[in-house]
């Protein structure tokens, strides 16, 4: 193993540590630093130690012969399969020791422990949001994808000996936080890569020059090679393209890791409840789609929730944070006990899955506990920061599952009594937090909270004002569009829209008036039928408001005009068009707040019917994975096509300048380009000998291209030699240029062609203007004749 595959191997392996750090706003936290650090040494040291022991293995049994290029082929391929043997384990040191020989060495069941962690690592994709939080699963992944791409770093750097074309995996990180990440990643994400990219280059460059041909010269050009100052530029216009097209490629909303965090074939057929999608698709099916049976203890069942959204951005509207904290719900009777001073009502049911397919379960409100009917060693998992019950492996299809309850029932007198969370406290910190809002939506808050001093009364005036049809409040599946490019703004407006808007726009004012505040998502109880039970539909798919309240508790408030015979009876929150208070009989005050009349012109599709979350437009029809390929496909375009356009500009400005050294540099460049070697101490008479033969291959000897590659050398010898101005000459000298180039791009091979437009060598080396410059130093130290030499 040479020195120079030494120094690749160790450069790929620096810059795959720089391109992993691409994934820095990827996660919470820096600790899946450390098994991606690990994994990168183990193919360093894996891929040094078979390169240098697979041929001293080979000599001591071949009794030092040479190995033939079949056995050297077979050796090239069982070192990638070996760093991945060292890949897998590390893995299994890392997370199935216990099964494993020796700790390290993989076994059948060390595999099978293995593959329910990266079982673990795929459910952890879907739920986790960015930043992610470092569960063992996922860094499990990570450390499995990093391996892999510094693998295949390795093997085009070392074995293919082409490292700048290693930059591509570099390439793959960098678009993790492009595609997953809404708003700026970070200067690290974006220079670390950059700089990994620059270290291929100057390796490439160092390996294709060799030592010979890098004589030290003064200044910092001098010290570093040309090469090496190209490579900076290169890198530098990588860093400045990531950039410029990280700006416009396409993203998934923030809060998904992978490309969402619904399940099952969900948003489209209405079977799925995707907290990322709009869900106004749900009720606007021809016919509904039958979803669950429910049997319960009670008459009047309450909400089935799947989630609750407690992130709010003003683009990205409502979405699911992280799923932190997961309880496993076998024998768990205690999932989501309410405070001692809440009352509540225990509800039991009983819920077979029809065509239902999502990762989240529907469950009543405050389950405590869930239990599955047919797998009783059930993976799923409970997150009672958000009320979510989620299947880890599977989705809901085809399942039965029973669940008891506590729903909430707090009577209005306690609800009032409540005071203000302390400034401190995490659910006031969390569940308060909103972006910088539109002055007009902290206007409207301020006028319908008006004198109100409690969360309670706070929360009933925002409650009043979105459900008091005076206020020209419509429930509509169809609304005009909006000018403020706000569509909150947009929805106190227009004051047209469903759940959706009704849900999400309320829970924004409660939190702008100082009060916890979520939206949550699920179902209504649906439709009793004949036999007792209930068939929840996909015209059931609802969002609705929750608030919290000291020592009391999350509660239920909808602001969402829908039928009586599928509203939920909330007695603590009436609707304003009751006009009187269920626990008093006063009359409620209905806060209004000025604005311009509502649209006409659109018709109601939706009727009474109920729908769903996030404040922005339906994008439905957005082909997201299109648009997300195209954006990738427009880096790779960009990114890889940069190269060739730096070269052509520059053969174009050598071409302008139409001088003999300008012409004679960009000759010695095409050369370079196609693999065609000049020693830089040739004078130019010896290279036109040279590249004048090369030339004459092409088998067409009235191309005259050989005579235009000495006519150029003699240009260039002149202008060394002969006086003062010799250097400018006219447009036949250019025509010359392309003849020749024409010469030397027919003697090359298809493959030397291709390699010279795409990947051009002598934009990273610098070749040709170096080499020209050193000749005309050298002929210029020489005694100047009196008159042009002839040939």
């Amino acid at each position: 193993m040479s020195a120079a595959d030494v120094r690749g191997a160790g450069a790929a392996a620096l810059a795959t540590l720089l391109g992993a750090c691409a994934l820095t706003p990827v996660f919470s936290s820096a600790d899946w630093l450390v098994p991606v650090v690990a994994v990168v040494l183990v193919v360093l040291a894996g891929g040094l130690l078979l390169r240098v022991g697979g041929p001293a293995v080979w000599a001591r049994m071949a009794h030092g012969r040479p190995a033939p290029a079949r056995v050297a082929a077979v050796g090239v391929a069982l070192v990638p399969l070996g760093q991945l043997f060292l890949v897998l384990a590390l893995l299994t040191a890392r997370y199935a020791p216990a099964h494993a020989l020796f700790g390290v060495v993989p076994t059948r069941a060390s595999l099978r422990a293995l593959s329910v962690v990266m079982a673990n690592g795929g459910a952890e994709l879907r739920e986790q949001a960015t930043p992610a939080l470092t569960l063992p699963g996922l860094l499990a992944l990570t450390t499995v994808f990093v391996g892999l791409i510094a693998v295949l770093v390795d093997l085009v750097a070392v074995a293919g000996r082409q490292a700048a074309l290693a930059g591509l995996g570099l390439l793959v990180l960098y678009c993790i936080p492009v595609v997953t990440i809404t708003g700026g990643i970070g200067l690290i994400a974006l220079v670390a890569p950059a700089v990994g990219l620059v270290l291929l280059l100057w390796t490439d460059q160092r390996r294709r020059l060799g030592a010979a041909s890098r004589p030290p010269g003064p200044g910092l050009v001098g010290r570093l090679g040309t090469g090496t100052i190209a490579a900076l530029r290169i890198g530098g216009a990588a860093l400045l393209v990531g950039l410029v097209v990280g700006a416009v490629v396409p993203r998934f909303t923030e809060g998904s890791v992978a490309t969402g965090l619904g399940g099952g074939t969900g948003g489209s057929t209405g079977t799925a409840l995707d907290p990322v999608a709009e869900m106004a698709g749900q009720l606007t099916l021809p016919e509904p789609i039958d979803l669950l049976q429910m049997a319960t203890s009670v008459d009047d069942p309450g909400y089935l929730r799947s989630v609750t959204l407690d992130r709010y951005d003003a683009t990205s509207g409502w979405t699911l944070s992280n799923l932190a904290g997961e309880e496993s719900i076998v024998g768990n009777d205690r999932l989501a006990p309410l405070p001692p001073r809440e009352q509540s009502r225990t509800v039991t049911a009983r819920i077979r899955v029809l065509q239902h397919d999502d990762r989240f379960l529907p469950v009543p409100t405050s389950p405590l506990s869930v239990r599955m009917l047919v797998d009783q060693a059930d993976s799923s998992r409970y997150v009672p920061a958000t009320g979510t019950v989620s299947c880890r492996y599977v989705t809901t299809s085809g399942r039965s599952y029973s669940v008891t309850a506590a729903e909430p029932r707090p009577p209005a007198p306690l609800l009032a009594a409540a005071t203000d969370l302390p400034a401190d406290n995490r659910v006031q910190e969390q569940y308060t937090a909103l972006p910088e809002l539109d002055p007009r939506i902290l206007s409207t808050v301020t006028d319908v909270v008006g004198g109100a001093t409690t969360p309670y009364q706070k929360v009933r005036n925002i409650h009043a004002f979105l459900t008091d049809r005076a206020n020209g409040f419509r429930y509509s599946l169809s609304t005009a569009p909006g000018t403020s490019g706000d569509d909150l703004v947009d929805f106190l407006t227009l004051r047209r829209g469903y759940c959706e808007q009704y849900a999400g726009t309320m829970a924004v004012m409660v939190r702008a008036a100082g009060v916890p505040a979520r939206v949550a998502l699920g179902y209504t109880p649906g439709e009793e039928r004949r036999n007792g039970t209930r068939v929840v539909t996909s015209d059931d798919a609802h969002a609705w408001v929750e608030v919290y309240f000291q020592s009391l508790g999350w509660v239920p408030f909808d602001p969402t005009p829908i039928a009586a015979d599928r509203a939920v009876k909330l007695p603590w929150a009436p609707r304003a068009d009751a006009r009187t208070s269920a626990d008093s009989g006063a009359v409620l005050p209905v806060p209004t707040a000025a604005a311009p009349a509502a649209p006409t012109t659109q018709r109601d599709r939706g009727g009474a019917g109920a729908p769903v979350i996030a404040q922005q437009q339906s994008t439905a029809g957005t082909p997201w994975p299109v648009l997300a390929g195209a954006g990738l496909g427009l880096v790779l375009a960009v990114v890889g096509g940069t190269p060739a356009s730096v070269r052509v500009l520059q053969r174009r400005r050598r071409l302008a300048a139409g001088t003999a050294g300008a012409l004679w540099d960009e000759l010695g460049a095409t050369a370079f380009d196609l693999g065609i070697r000049l020693e830089p101490a040739w004078t130019p008479r010896r290279a036109a000998r040279e590249l004048a033969e090369i030339a004459g291959r092409d088998g067409d000897p009235g191309s005259g291209a050989a005579d235009a590659i000495t006519r150029l050398a003699r240009a260039e010898e002149a202008a060394c030699y002969g006086p003062a101005g010799r250097d400018v000459v006219g447009p036949e000298l250019s025509a010359a240029l392309r003849t020749a180039r024409s010469g030397l791009l027919r003697s090359a091979s298809r493959d030397a062609r291709l390699r010279a437009r795409l990947w051009p060598a002598s934009l990273v080396t610098g070749a040709g203007s170096r080499s020209a410059e050193q000749a005309r130093r050298r002929l210029r130290s020489l005694p100047r004749p009196r008159r042009p030499r002839t040939v």
